[in-house]
């Protein structure tokens, strides 16, 4: 990989709250709220990554007196978790606070949780959900890299856990100036790994222990058997797949991967998986996108509630990325499934409520559910409830984004406006409240009412807990607000 010199989305000039320019001079009260925000991400950080962090990494719920953990199921205190809001992607907000305040805490903190991830990657060059630093009671024990482990080799690209874990580790390594060893083999041994997985026709399996297969390079086609009887494929997780949002993580792991490393076999990935999704078109009537292809790239059964059929979900998260694509490469072909997708969708396809069903029956278009004994039906009133089978919609938000493409030359897109102390005043209106929030320890604590929650852990009424999607959610907002303020400052 080549080395590039680290960039941060923010200003290169270090920012002293209290001794801001001009603008703050003719406004002190802006200055104030600046430094109050610098206290409380650091107030915050200082506790999350000092008491909370394991290993040097993070899992998704601790309770509230720090002896017991949850990732998508119960952990112990010598896990971590990958899958986000795990490990990388606290990561990720610790170097954007790094980017916003050049304050080294948050890159140590950061490199703390790099390091866990690389002592986790497996041999296959990915990660799986879960990293374990003793032999587990349950769960499997990864074939580790660098230490000693079990046998599961399986890098998993599903709910995002490798995509996230490698686009921190690259723009972690872009940070350390590529000159921590670990970080940087790590990362370079993952690229080379995931890169290898790639099929020929740029779509990707949801799980790689190797280079991908050589398989014929041709376009959807509806099935060919009876699906709802015959065809399921054991190993369904080696094929393409969509699942997830694969395409939008994979899209921005590549993105972020070109922006470091200037490395041409990433540009070529990424092009690849445009057309692995223009490849991936089903035909008329029925223009938009499934969850899983077979080796024939007809649609096929993944888990046993995810049949063969038109997914609006990946649906909806495939024209995004076909849209960011086409931004990102100038190449205006990826733009040309999106309109007749959102046709589709906005004429046939809503429910009643404005809301999409998740899977629409192959050439029917019914939309198709399953009962709690597992079997299709077009019935929503008896559905499993550990799934989601209805999803808001986001026709309208794609359909702006393709008419703002649309409008503009590649080159000319509509930037943000510029910042000014009014933006920096709203946008402390929505930080303000999240300060007075925390506790005297420095802590966000939740108290379970009965909502759901990423991975279901079954807390009692009234449980109190550390959650790392409100730090990562807190921490970027106090980011942001500074980085603006950094904006402002010129």
């Amino acid at each position: 990989m080549q080395r590039r010199q680290f960039l941060t989305t923010a200003s290169s000039t270090v920012l002293t709250c209290a001794a801001t320019k001009s603008w703050a001079q003719d406004t002190p009260a802006v200055s104030e709220k600046c430094s109050e925000a610098s206290k409380a991400m650091k107030k915050a950080a200082t506790f999350f990554c000092g008491r909370v962090s394991q290993h040097g990494g993070y899992v998704y719920y601790v309770s509230d007196d720090l002896t017991r953990f949850w990732g998508e199921t119960p952990v112990t205190q010598h896990d971590i978790v990958v899958q986000p809001p795990g490990t990388p992607a606290v990561g990720l907000v610790l170097l954007n606070a790094f980017a916003a305040t050049e304050d080294p805490f948050y890159l140590e903190a950061a490199t703390r949780a790099g390091v866990a991830l690389a002592d986790g990657q497996l041999k296959s060059g990915g990660w799986d959900q879960v990293i374990y630093f003793a032999p587990p009671e349950k769960g499997r024990m990864g074939q580790y890299r660098h230490r000693d482990g079990g046998k599961w080799n399986l890098s998993s690209l599903d709910d995002g856990q490798t995509q996230t874990a490698l686009k921190f580790l690259s723009l972690l390594d872009q940070a350390l100036e590529f000159k921590h060893q670990k970080i940087h083999e790590a990362a370079s041994y993952a690229w080379e790994r995931l890169l290898s997985a790639q099929f020929p026709n740029g779509g990707f399996p949801q799980v790689f222990s190797g280079p991908a297969e050589s398989l014929p390079d041709l376009p959807a086609r509806y099935p060919d058997y009876d699906w709802r009887t015959q065809g399921r494929v054991k190993n369904y997780w080696d094929h393409y797949t969509l699942n997830d949002g694969l395409a939008g993580t994979v899209c921005d792991l590549l993105i972020a991967g070109k922006q470091v490393y200037q490395d041409k076999r990433i540009s070529d990935a990424l092009i690849r998986l445009g057309d692995f999704l223009l490849a991936a078109i089903m035909p008329s009537p029925q223009p938009a996108w499934c969850q899983q292809y077979g080796d024939k790239m007809q649609p096929i059964w993944a888990r046993k509630f995810e049949p063969p059929a038109i997914a609006s979900s990946e649906s909806q998260d495939v024209m995004e990325t076909l849209i960011r694509l086409a931004k990102e490469t100038g190449d205006e072909r990826f733009l040309a499934p999106v309109q007749p997708a959102l046709d589709y969708f906005q004429n046939h396809c809503l429910l009643p409520d404005g809301r999409l069903a998740r899977f629409y029956e192959l050439e029917t278009n019914r939309p198709l559910y399953m009962d709690s004994a597992y079997q299709l039906t077009y019935d929503d009133s008896d559905v499993p409830q550990h799934y989601s089978w209805k999803i808001n919609s986001k026709l309208k938000q794609l359909s702006r984004q393709l008419k703002t493409w649309e409008a503009q030359a590649p080159d000319r897109l509509p930037q943000d406006a510029p910042p000014s102390i009014q933006t920096l005043e709203q946008h402390w209106q929505k930080i303000n409240p999240i300060i007075n929030q925390m506790d005297d320890q420095g802590r966000w604590v939740s108290t379970f009412a009965g909502e759901r929650l990423t991975g279901q852990p079954r807390f009692t009424e009234g449980f109190r807990y550390l959650a790392s999607q409100v730090f990562n959610s807190n921490l970027a907002k106090l980011s942001d607000f500074i980085a603006l303020a950094r904006q402002l400052d010129g």
